[in-house]
């Protein structure tokens, strides 16, 4: 079953995936329409710090990222971590990633915080378009304050792309004491001028 994705003949694919930031009581969430790879789930990440993270955390250093234990974001993807290089490179950020264990991607807040009002702000509306998926998501708003962004992401991500030993090997991965293979950070390289 694909829950997390809406494919449909006419429309094509739509695969809402978003990010929480309970600090600044805000969602943003990134529709694409292509697969959902590891590439794609750092992108979103990328799109969101560029648009809202930077401007509301501008003396961020740090960035703590919860993901599922598998799919797109899981703990043994190594396009995952070797595209969490590039974000850490790209923003400066280091970037501390939290697994959930498997089969428990529903404890995360996210969907619960988020999600959660998305489906209740469309429900019982047709789906029939890109654009109305990201206008419902765009005007979710809860009594408590949250308010969700949303965008069209038409961009192409390739399934099946190969990392090979030496890309991974350039990835700073420090594994915590605890658990590592599911909690680590990626520090940004350091940048030769």
């Amino acid at each position: 079953m694909r829950g997390h994705d809406f494919p449909d003949k006419a429309l094509g694919e739509a695969t809402p995936d978003g990010i929480d930031d309970p600090a600044a009581t805000v969602g943003w969430v990134s529709v694409g329409t292509d697969h959902d790879t590891a590439t794609f789930a750092v992108d979103r990440l990328h799109r969101w710090w560029q648009q809202m993270g930077a401007p509301t955390h501008p003396d961020a250093t740090d960035s703590l990222v919860t993901a599922a234990g598998g799919g797109s974001n899981g703990s043994r993807s190594r396009l995952w971590k070797v595209e969490l290089q590039r974000l850490a490179d790209a923003t400066g950020l280091r970037v501390q990633v939290c697994h959930f264990p498997p089969g428990t991607s529903t404890w995360n807040k996210i969907e619960h915080g988020m999600f959660s009002h998305i489906t209740q702000n469309w429900r019982g509306r047709p789906l029939v378009s890109h654009e109305v998926i990201v206008e419902l998501i765009g005007h979710t708003t809860t009594r408590t304050g949250l308010r969700v962004q949303a965008e069209l992401n038409p961009r192409a991500y390739p399934t099946g792309t190969k990392v090979s030993d030496d890309a991974f090997a350039a990835v700073r991965l420090e594994r915590a004491a605890f658990h590592g293979d599911w909690n680590y950070t990626i520090p940004p390289r350091a940048v030769s001028l």
